[in-house]
């Protein structure tokens, strides 16, 4: 009989004595090899994109960035099978049920644990990936209709990640298939269309201003007439941006 390749695991959760009772669970186990540790959601995208590993324990509710942050990081088509730890409600549950590979109520029992091993393992075994790619893609959609906007965001830059403030965004331009964020001074290429940033971004603090440009009302410096109907803001970092007679009527109150 040939011995399975081993799934190799990587346990993610801000809490040691969470990670401890994962690892004391998991020692049991045959044909599993604990590739290693993250304590916070950055280091836990940074050990996906470079460990790919073929599980992942990821606690909901870590620092710098949560279990949700970390999935639409990393990508439904990039994201390994998923156990999700968590204490969320019943509602909640029942969607991970629907669109996760399985989750685990803390304090995890053993039984459970077992269980959702072995789903790990007739995921692999059945190659469901693609089905699984489009469960982790209804999650996320799911997280974002419930009307929570983004308040940080995380943007690869070379060999490491930069979390930005969404409120020190001062304005996003369009370019070819990212959009550039600029903040104070400096500018960050973020992989996504203008129209779906713009639908997790505060509609009180951000507002489109042009087909390539998005503006932080906050950062708005003066505003004066151009031709045609259109207008020319200039932001506090001194750019000067162009707001099309389309998108005029968003500025009422400031015209």
């Amino acid at each position: 009989m040939t011995t399975p390749t081993p799934l190799r695991v990587l346990i993610a959760d801000d809490e040691i004595p969470a990670r401890q009772r994962i690892r004391q669970l998991l020692q049991t186990e045959p044909h599993l090899d604990i590739i290693g540790e993250a304590a916070d959601g950055l280091e836990t995208v940074d050990r996906i994109n470079a460990d790919h590993p073929d599980l992942v324990f990821l606690d909901i509710e870590m620092p710098e960035l949560n279990g949700f942050g970390v999935l639409e990081a990393v990508g439904a088509d990039h994201m390994p099978a998923t156990v999700f730890t968590t204490a969320y409600n019943e509602h909640a549950i029942h969607a991970f049920e629907v669109n996760a590979l399985d989750y685990l109520l803390k304090p995890i029992d053993p039984e459970r644990m077992a269980k959702a091993l072995d789903r790990a393992w007739a995921w692999r075994q059945t190659n469901l990936a693609k089905d699984y790619q489009t469960q982790l893609e209804d999650l996320i959609a799911m997280v974002r209709n419930e009307g929570q906007y983004l308040h940080r965001i995380l943007v690869k830059e070379e060999d490491h990640h930069v979390i930005l403030k969404v409120k020190d965004i001062q304005w996003v331009e369009a370019e070819d298939n990212y959009v550039r964020l600029h903040v104070e001074g400096t500018s960050h290429l973020l992989r996504t269309s203008m129209s779906s940033l713009l639908e997790r971004l505060d509609p009180r603090q951000f507002r489109r201003i042009h087909r390539s440009s998005i503006v932080n009302l906050d950062c708005i410096q003066e505003v004066h007439p151009w031709f045609s109907g259109e207008h020319v803001m200039v932001m506090r970092d001194g750019t000067r941006l162009t707001m099309s007679r389309t998108y005029r009527d968003q500025f009422k109150e400031l015209l």
